[in-house]
Parts: C-alpha cells; sequence; structure tokens
C-alpha cells in the first residue's frame, strides 16, 4: 500500500469519490496524512469520513461551482467514468473540460485523470490485439471514445498533467508488484486491483521521479 513519500502541501481534490477507485484514492491518500477535497454530486453516497476530508456538494460540469474546491489545491485527481454502459456518452471529455477550465482560473497545475487501457492497442501482444481487444471496442465503443477524446483535451491543456490507464478493474487487495509502461499497454496485463490503482495515482503526485505528460497505463 501506498507510503507518504512527501507531503502535498495544499492538499488534493479529488473528483468520483464515490465511485470504486475514488473510493481507494480517497482512504488511502486520506490514510497517509493527506488533505482531501471530495466534489460530489450526492455527498449522501460517500458513506466514509476522516479528519482530513472535506467534502463539497457540486456539478462538475459547473467550472464556477468547483472552482472553490480547487482552490489552493496542490493537485486535482479525476477518477470520474461513465455508467452509461453501452450509449454514448460525454461524461469524462465534458467533465476533463469543466475541470481544466476551473483549474487555469485558480491556478492549479498538476492534474491527474483516470482513462483506460481499452482506449489503445499500443504495447498489446497478439491476444490482446486480435482477439480480446475487438470484442472489448465493440463492448465499449462509447466509453472508450469518451476516454479518447477527454485524454485529447488533458493534453491540450497545457498544464502537467498524468493520465492513468488501468487494465480491466477488479476488488482484489493491493498487489504491491503492479506494473507500469509509459504510452503504451502493458504487455500480457489483463487486470488491475483498484488499490494497486490507487497506490499508483498517490505515487505519481508525491514520487519527484514519477513521469509527467505522458500516458501510464498499469496492470498486475
Amino acid at each position: 500500500m501506498f507510503d507518504s513519500m512527501s507531503d502535498i502541501s495544499g492538499g488534493i481534490t479529488l473528483f468520483g469519490a464515490t465511485g470504486g477507485t475514488g473510493r481507494q484514492i480517497l482512504q488511502q491518500a486520506c490514510e497517509a496524512g493527506h488533505e482531501v477535497t471530495a466534489v460530489v454530486r450526492d455527498p449522501a453516497r460517500l458513506d466514509w469520513t476522516h479528519p482530513r476530508l472535506t467534502v463539497l456538494r457540486a456539478d462538475v460540469m459547473d467550472p464556477t461551482a468547483i472552482a472553490p474546491a480547487i482552490r489552493g489545491s496542490a493537485a486535482v485527481v479525476s477518477a470520474l467514468g461513465s455508467r452509461a454502459g453501452r450509449v454514448p456518452t460525454t461524461v469524462c471529455a465534458d467533465s476533463a473540460t469543466s475541470i481544466i477550465t476551473a483549474m487555469r482560473a485558480e491556478g492549479v497545475r498538476r492534474l491527474v485523470v483516470l482513462s483506460a487501457g481499452v482506449v489503445t492497442t499500443d504495447g498489446d501482444g497478439p491476444f490482446s490485439r486480435f482477439l480480446l481487444k475487438p470484442i472489448l471496442g465493440k463492448v465499449l465503443e462509447h466509453t472508450a471514445a469518451d476516454k479518447r477524446r477527454m485524454e485529447e483535451i488533458v493534453r491540450a491543456s497545457g498544464l502537467e498533467w498524468t493520465i492513468v490507464r488501468p487494465a480491466r478493474l477488479t476488488d482484489q487487495p493491493a498487489s504491491g508488484t503492479y506494473r507500469t509502461a509509459i504510452d503504451r499497454n502493458v504487455r500480457g496485463g489483463l487486470r488491475t486491483s483498484r488499490a494497486d490503482l490507487a497506490d499508483y495515482v498517490l505515487r505519481s503526485l508525491t514520487d519527484p521521479a514519477a513521469p509527467t505528460g505522458a500516458a501510464i497505463s498499469i496492470a498486475s
């Protein structure tokens, strides 16, 4: 699990805290000693409390509404995703646009967003490239398109950004032995535990050697 390597002065603003991965990021960050402001649409869905946690109710699509949560933060993390399934969605792209607008207004530059390994086949072996990804590409067509557009928006933001692309997410405990790859998928990496993903997100904020301006794939 994540060990605090340095204080994130100003704390973290987290979007998507009520989702499975967002909860892992929230809990690991608070337990490591970091201040976290969780921006949620429905505070009743966040049934976890901590002395270092502040919850703000706001619409992520409104830059003015989320600006107070971002003001003074050291970093912003978006773990947002669509629950729409097989219908068109722009949740990730639209929320990224709103968050980036608010960050620029508040002068906050560090951004980490969660994407997905399905957006690319770079680095994949034959099984994933020719069998698994074509199937997933059909099932997750709209989700993948939304995340690709989000990545384009983040890359063009001018901020200090990191895109994190997990493989298929699981609720398994943290392994502490996950693998990462820069700007390509992890070869043979078929799954990622949410606990490991949260660990990497926090390390990307606290480790001076962590790459920025790159898409990082993570898998067991």
